[in-house]
């Protein structure tokens, strides 16, 4: 029998050098002596600018090598080329004559130095300096007065007052994190807000004795004394994000300017002939998800063998890293869409054997108008230099309101219910974490994880239950083994959308090739029916 899975439902565009200016330091600049009455030095006036453009406009983003390089140039023309390529390596589609990075980077300073600035300019704080770095936040908790602050149970619970303070959530950032979180506290009341590399910088009472104490220390189970010393906050983060370690690790991973990413990998794409005389295999999968009426969520879904990837010791930890590229085109030969990462894969000394044997797996998902695309993906084993290549062809569908239709069914090795931690990862589909299992085999006693998005279905006015039927029926050399209908029970999404989940256990299954169909019709628009299908093989552990 089926289980049931747990599963509930500003434009500013500036031009370097050519104006002669920089945002970046706009606000840095104090009145002179009139310039018309002095002779112009038109190359100190250069120097100045080529000097401002490493240490105020690109401060942030610029690696260490490339800052290297740079004050190693003796002409201005090598400066200029420099430049151009520092700008080239980071604009996201070359086809075009604008570079979109550039332009967004110089709109952030402009906003940095409109909405942060206090004292200093906008772009010297904390606060622009992040969203200079990585952008907008996806939200914002904004404190601006302080006040009267009822703290989370992760921070300790109990009721304090705050300084003014803001909590910036983004869903990932590139060599940081999933799920992170950056608290700025102005403690000082002049509106410069601070990076917090504690939940207690906020607190007001922090100081002051019997006064905010959180709930351990209002039970006596706790010392005030020890959270002032910066040693009781192992005693009530919940999270992983607020232990101390990994609290500062973060920090510091804020600190480092972003990763320039393969540009290398882009060109093989383009470049004809062998792609390596060791190519680098891999499987890849693409799949699609409703999102709105005009956007489908695409996920692409590579795996790879890690006995095909190269393992080296990393402080202790056999370590394997493959860089992606992927790059959607639209049939007319627009770029749709371009994704690159960093992958690892761990394991100790003792489980490297294990490990070998194993899987490697990683998933983008990009929203996509209706219609038709290709995708061409590069991997590379950073260790051997190894690369793959795979070009694949796809459209995405489009839903009409009035049609029965469904998402693709996938067949996963893991099917589980999302917590705190998976929240902006890989892998999430709704309130699902959903990994597709490519090869589709099987152990014997390891659960097939069902997924399936069901779209536009009626509902039954009377029950309020959805008014369609759903069978899975399990076949083995075209022989019926399994039939069980859908009950809806748990379900809680409207008729716009109805997540099917289950868990097909495998222990009581004899070992081949199986086929898995799932029978829907619509009681009330019309009988319409559907009828996906996937297949897959169970082998011995």
């Amino acid at each position: 029998m089926f289980k049931k899975s747990l599963i509930r439902d500003t434009a500013l565009t500036v031009s370097i050098l050519a104006a002669g200016a920089s945002v970046g330091y706009a606000q840095d600049a104090k009145p002179t002596e009139d310039p018309s009455q002095k002779a112009r030095k038109v190359s100190e006036e250069k120097d100045k600018i080529y000097k401002n453009w490493l240490s105020k406009d690109v401060e942030y983003i610029i690696t260490s090598d490339e800052k290297k390089a740079y004050k190693a140039l003796k002409t201005d023309e090598e400066r200029e080329n420099f430049i151009e390529n520092f700008w080239r390596r980071r604009d996201p589609d070359p086809d075009t004559e604008e570079n979109e990075y550039r332009e967004e980077y110089y709109e952030r300073i402009a906003y940095a130095n409109e909405h942060f600035a206090s004292g200093i300019p906008g772009w010297k704080t904390d606060r622009g300096r992040i969203y200079i770095t990585f952008g907008k936040p996806d939200s914002v908790e904004s404190h601006p007065s302080g006040g009267s602050y009822d703290r989370p149970s992760y921070e300790g619970g109990g009721s304090t007052t705050t300084y003014p303070f803001e909590t910036w959530f983004y869903r990932h950032l590139d060599n940081v994190g999933d799920g992170i979180e950056i608290e700025f506290v102005d403690p000082t009341g002049t509106g410069e807000y601070r990076i917090a590399r504690s939940p207690n910088e906020k607190d007001a009472l922090l100081n002051v004795p019997g006064a905010g104490l959180t709930t351990a220390e209002s039970l006596g189970l706790s010392n005030k004394g020890d959270r002032i010393s910066g040693m009781g906050n192992g005693n009530y983060y919940g999270r992983e994000q607020d232990n101390p370690f990994r609290r500062m690790e973060i920090i510091a991973n804020l600190q480092r300017p972003p990763q320039v990413k393969f540009s290398d990998l882009q060109s093989s794409i383009t470049d004809s002939g062998v792609i390596d005389n060791n190519p680098l295999d891999f499987d890849m999968r693409v799949d699609f998800f409703r999102q709105s009426d005009d956007r489908v969520i695409t996920a692409f879904t590579l795996q790879t063998e890690n006995k095909e990837l190269q393992f080296s010791d990393n402080g202790g930890l056999q370590t394997a890293r493959m860089n992606i590229f992927g790059r959607i085109m639209a049939v007319s030969g627009k770029r749709s869409g371009i994704f690159e990462d960093s992958v690892t894969t761990n394991a100790t000394t003792a489980e490297l054997v294990e490990a070998r044997d194993r899987k490697s797996i990683y998933q983008k998902a990009v929203a996509l108008t209706p219609g038709t695309y290709k995708v061409d993906v590069v991997v590379r084993d950073v260790g051997t230099g190894n690369k793959g290549i795979r070009s694949i062809g796809f459209t995405v569908p489009r839903y009409e309101e009035t049609k029965l239709a469904t998402s693709t069914l996938v067949l996963a090795s893991t099917l589980r219910t999302t917590t705190e931690r998976d929240i902006g990862g890989s892998f999430v589909i709704g309130s699902a974490k959903v990994i597709p299992n490519l090869s589709g085999v099987y152990k014997k006693g390891q659960d097939v994880g069902v997924y399936l998005q069901v779209y536009n279905t009626g509902i039954d006015q009377t029950t309020l239950r959805p008014a369609v039927d759903v069978v899975y029926v399990l076949t083995k050399d075209g022989k019926e083994i399994l039939r069980q209908n859908e009950n809806w029970e748990g379900l809680s999404d409207s008729g716009q959308r109805l997540t099917l989940a289950r868990l097909i256990p495998t222990g009581g299954l004899a070992t081949g090739e199986y086929e898995l169909k799932i029978k829907i019709k619509d009681r009330v628009k019309d009988n319409q029916t559907l009828e996906p299908s996937a297949k897959f093989i169970v082998v011995q552990p």
